[in-house]
């Protein structure tokens, strides 16, 4: 498995907050697409899709494998093969735009736009503070949910992480801004 570089986050206003990740995965993007816009696709490493319209404006709702909350939302973006946005009540706005490299390689070029401290699938933890805190979660979240995908692509599929996941742990504490110091 190749590593998943950090992603980023800033800020998008007083109330939002924008992560940015960009994987490059060594996989065609038309074997990536039906891992983000399927149900057999997405339960192998992000949710089980209960509803998936694959079109603009579908609906669709996604619930935590781990019986994480069921989120509801629409499908807010659709290019075929290229890019998908899910705006779902209580994560927010989740968009993967895929471009390919030569043949055989692909970069994911993924945003979630958020409000902190909004009940999310998973990818929080309860009682996090908001800004940099929610972030450090949500982008140790992100980061090994694209492990997950990676591996799901390699043909292992994975239930999401447990929040006492050590992996996610480790994430979680190298997403973590260094405390103030006294």
């Amino acid at each position: 498995m190749s590593p998943v570089s950090h992603g980023t986050s800033e800020s998008r206003g007083e109330d939002r907050r924008l992560l940015r990740f960009e994987p490059h995965l060594p996989h065609a993007y038309e074997t990536i697409w039906p891992a983000l816009t399927t149900p057999d696709g997405l339960r192998g490493w992000l949710a089980e899709a209960d509803v998936l319209e694959r079109r603009l404006g579908g609906a669709v709702t996604l619930r935590g494998a781990d019986g994480g909350p069921e989120l509801s939302g629409q499908v807010t973006a659709w290019d075929v093969e290229r890019v998908v946005e899910y705006t779902l009540t209580g994560l927010g706005r989740i968009r993967f735009h895929l471009e390919p490299v030569g043949t055989d390689s692909t970069v994911i070029r993924f945003s979630h736009e958020y409000t902190p401290n909004q009940p999310g699938l998973g990818l929080d933890r309860p009682g996090s503070a908001g800004g940099r805190a929610a972030d450090a979660d949500h982008l140790a979240g992100w980061h090994r949910r694209f492990e997950l995908l990676e591996s799901a692509l390699e043909g292992h599929p994975a239930a999401p992480p447990a929040r006492a996941d050590q992996r996610l742990a480790a994430l979680r504490a190298s997403y973590t801004p260094p405390a103030a110091a006294a």
